[in-house]
């Protein structure tokens, strides 16, 4: 039988610049790290830190709790996804090796600081290309050790979709997967009915919606807060973007259950006054009725 050829990233970094005979090793990043004031604290998943605070997220790949990078020139850094799977997000080269800086808020208890800065050059594969993970226990191996490209991907623009109940969507990724529309959110969104969550991260308030009938499932209804630049029509919405344009930048958006598109108008909105019930949200949240 033939065998079949394999292209590594190593194949194609090194077709844009970079040098295997330095110091270089693989980083596969796949875990949650703090954030915060110093104060107040949270959780957040390193794909939102990736996403939405670059500044963090370099912070997070340069404080180690060991000197694995030591005497290292560079790092390529992925993010972990799905199985063994993990997507090249940068190579970056390592300035130096300072003392533990006490205002990084996402070190935890680290004791290695790496100053570090992203390389250009490898703009194109970047956020696109997914690799195959080998020995998924060794989070960080030496170059050497090549790796399969198993996918170009359109990016890290929008979440992969995975489950039903297992995201939440900022406006703005919302947004993008909508006009873009993205063919795996697409046809999982289209093909559902069921009950759906905006967060108000603001003011702490809920919305609890429904969508069902001929508007294309939970993706036509979620393409009408899109159009509507996040109140969809509905009123305590609309008057919170009415008084600041910008006000959808404070809504998260998720699903608490699906329905078959089988299910009647009637037995969708049952469900929808029974999560009302349960979240309180028009006695205390953004319902109206």
């Amino acid at each position: 039988m033939e065998k079949k050829e394999m292209i590594t990233i190593q194949e194609l970094l090194n077709n844009r610049g970079l040098n295997p005979c330095d110091k270089i090793k693989l980083v596969r990043q796949k875990d949650n790290r703090r954030k915060g004031d110093g104060q107040e604290e949270e959780k957040q998943s390193l794909y939102s830190l990736y996403r939405h605070n670059r500044k963090a997220f370099l912070e997070y790949q340069s404080a180690q709790s060991k000197p694995v990078f030591h005497n290292v020139d560079y790092i390529v850094s992925f993010i972990g996804e799905e199985s063994n799977r993990a997507r090249f997000v940068g190579v970056y080269k390592i300035l130096a090796e300072l003392p533990m800086d006490e205002n990084c808020h996402t070190c935890n208890d680290d004791k290695f600081y790496y100053q570090m800065e992203e390389v250009d050059g490898f703009e194109s594969l970047k956020e696109r290309v997914i690799i195959k993970w080998g020995n998924a226990i060794a989070w960080h191996q030496w170059y050497q050790n090549e790796m399969e490209v198993v996918e170009i991907a359109l990016g890290l623009s929008y979440k992969q979709f995975t489950d039903y109940l297992d995201f939440e969507l900022s406006f703005d990724e919302l947004s993008d997967i909508i006009n873009n529309e993205y063919p795996d959110w697409k046809r999982m969104l289209s093909a559902v009915y069921g009950v759906y969550v905006i967060c108000d991260n603001k003011s702490g308030k809920l919305y609890i919606g429904s969508a069902y009938g001929e508007n294309g499932g939970i993706w036509g209804r979620w393409s009408e807060y899109v159009k509507t630049n996040g109140h969809g029509n509905n009123k305590s919405l609309k008057e919170l973007i009415d008084a600041d344009s910008n006000y959808s930048q404070n809504f998260t958006f998720s699903l608490v259950m699906t329905m078959s598109k089988s299910s009647t108008k009637d037995a969708v909105i049952a469900k929808e006054q029974l999560f009302k019930r349960k979240f309180g949200t028009i006695a205390n949240g953004l319902n109206n009725n």
